[in-house]
């Protein structure tokens, strides 16, 4: 299906939240060290219930490592710094979308390797900061999943 890169998370329960939404959209989550929390903690467990059994989440020591072992061919960056609309895309099955920490948000060293058609963002009122990491990663996987047609392979 597709793959969610979360890059140095910081809260649990927004990767509780959004490893519940990788088992019931089979979307593989990929988490990328440092993270803010540690991966047993009670709030991650909490918020992902017991989805995080059945949901496919891999590791990462750094971006480099992810890159390294994933060689994603259809790799989009969603940030607030984008210039293109989600919605403006058209999605393929085992595309990736990488997000950033919550409170910063994708590191210039990391946007700087995407060509800026393939920085997305999601559209907000004028001064907005930016929305909670997993209502972003909700609106994007529902919307690629519905681009090809809700199929589930």
């Amino acid at each position: 299906m597709f793959n969610i890169v979360l890059f140095e998370p910081e809260i649990p329960p927004n990767t509780g939240n959004i490893i519940r939404l990788c088992a019931n959209t089979g979307t593989k989550l990929h988490l990328i060290h440092p993270l803010g929390f540690k991966i047993n903690a009670k709030e991650l467990r909490r918020a992902g219930l017991d989805y995080i059994d059945w949901s496919i989440v891999y590791h990462y020591n750094n971006y480099e490592d992810y890159i390294k072992k994933n060689s994603p061919k259809s790799f989009y960056a969603i940030s607030t710094k984008g210039e293109r609309y989600y919605s403006d895309c058209d999605f393929t099955k085992n595309d990736s979308f990488i997000f950033g920490p919550e409170t910063r948000g994708l590191p210039e060293k990391i946007l700087g390797k995407f060509p800026a058609e393939k920085i997305l963002k999601i559209p907000m009122l004028k001064d907005s900061r930016s929305l909670n990491l997993s209502n972003a990663v909700s609106i994007i996987v529902y919307e690629a999943w519905r681009k090809i047609g809700f199929k589930n392979t």
